[in-house]
Order: C-alpha cells, then structure tokens, then sequence
C-alpha cells in the first residue's frame, strides 16, 4: 500500500509539474534597455519639476522625445512650459548631430531679424532640456541605482544615491559639500522590465542664496516609436559666437542635469 501511494504522489507531482505554466524569468532592466537603443527610434518623455526656494514654489513641464542610436540618447526635441525653474530659460530645445538649438526665452533676445535660435557646440550633451538627476538611459547609472533602491509594492524602486556617487557614474565629478548631498529617488518598470517612471528629490543649501528643493518627476512612454529630430533651417538659427559680445547667453551650456542645478535663480 505505501509503495502504491508513493507511485501516485510521483505520478501526481509529474502532472503538476508539466501542466503548471512556467515562471516567468526575472526581468533585466539594463538587458531591456540596451535592446531599445535602435537608430530611427526612441521614446516619448513628460517630466514636471517642482521648486521650492525662499518660500516660493514653481513648477515647470518639459514634454518632447529622445532619440536612440546603438549606445544611448543621441538626439532630443523638448519644450518648457513654465517659469522659474532651473534649467536652460529656453521654451524650446533640440540636440542633434553634436549641436543643440535654443528657442525662447533668453535664447529669444536681441537676436538679429530673422533669427529665430541660437546654436551651440555641444557634443555628448543630447538631452538638456530635462532636470532628471537620474540618467536611466546610462545602463550604468540603471544597474547602479536599482542596485542600491529597495523593491516595494510591483516593480517600484526606492533609494538614496550621494551627488558624489552619482556623479562617478554620469559625471561631471562632483565633491566637497553638494558631494554629500543625497538624492532621494524613485524608479519604476513596466511589464517589460523597461523604465516607465522616475522621479528624483533633491535639496540644495547655497548658503547666503538660499535653500532649494527640486523634484523632478519624469514618465516615459512609447519605448521604440519611430522618432526622428531634424536641427532648425539654417536660416533660422545663428550661432552663438556670432552674437555680439554684450549679449546675457551663456558661453557654454551644461552637459547634464547636475551641472544645470541652481541655473534658474
């Protein structure tokens, strides 16, 4: 009898066994991602960034696409709506083919008649326009930051990452006082295993300028859209060292959000 029951609860585990469906494997975020990173693709962004400095508050949208090609971002087409916030004072910016072109704003002033853009050299910096602190779309910074995030309710990440640290990872290098400051983040994934959401906190003591507090909370949607960014006609944009000496532009513009930081005061 004990022989005769044991067969049966083999025969029983075996059936299981082959009708159960199969687990899905775990996702990998950085493997999901590499795989979007198709030239004549992209993704569609929506980010909202949310001041609060001296007892004001400010909020500002930037809506657009980025561009893929077969290591990362190389191309965007973003707009701003908003004021007061940090970041570039442009209302419209596109980054292609080792340029970007600024519209509105301060990029909007004196500019000679039928001028509509100021273009700068800016080679790698394909995604200004965005105060995301947290590149997801550097696989790096990806790993790192899921790495270090602890998994909550579905595919929701929380953690804390140092300027310092992140810095190391996206760069310019950043030490000393805002080294230390923290970053507070939020990544989220979809079904895919690719990035549908992140947001980041941060706050920022400038000493006698003052305390900011930025979040910046960005969604994406439309992973592998087919998405093309065209630079302005030529007769539409000027360069900038062509604009006299006495012109307020920058002479240079920052290579990501980091460096942008506290831009808006």
């Amino acid at each position: 009898m004990k022989k005769i029951l044991t067969g049966a609860a083999i025969t029983l585990a075996a059936a299981v066994a082959m009708t159960a469906p199969a687990q899905a494997a775990p996702k990998d975020p950085v493997a999901a991602l590499k795989k979007q990173f198709v030239a004549g693709h992209g993704v569609r962004v929506s980010e909202t960034v949310k001041l609060e400095s001296d007892g004001q508050k400010s909020t500002a949208r930037t809506t657009g696409v980025l561009a893929f090609g077969k290591s990362g971002v190389v191309a965007s087409d973003l707009r701003l709506k908003g004021k007061g916030v940090a970041g570039l004072g442009a209302s419209r910016t596109i980054s292609v083919k080792g340029h970007t072109y600024l519209q509105g704003g301060i990029f909007g002033e004196d500019l000679p008649e039928g001028k509509k853009w100021v273009r700068y050299p800016t080679a790698g910096a394909s995604q200004l326009g965005v105060n995301q602190l947290i590149d997801v779309f550097q696989p790096k910074v990806l790993k790192a930051v899921l790495a270090k995030a602890k998994p909550g309710k579905g595919d929701v990440y929380r953690g804390t990452i140092t300027m310092k640290d992140l810095s190391k990872l996206s760069g310019p290098a950043v030490s000393g006082k805002f080294g230390k400051v923290k970053i507070d983040y939020l990544v989220d994934l979809d079904s895919r295993g690719l990035v549908s959401r992140v947001s980041s906190t941060v706050v920022m003591d400038f000493g006698l300028l003052g305390t900011i507090k930025s979040t910046a909370d960005s969604r994406y949607t439309a992973w592998g859209a087919r998405i093309t960014v065209k630079a302005p006609p030529k007769d539409e944009w000027i360069d900038f060292n062509e604009i006299g000496p006495d012109s307020n532009l920058p002479e240079s513009l920052p290579e990501d959000a980091i460096t942008s930081l506290g831009q808006g005061r």
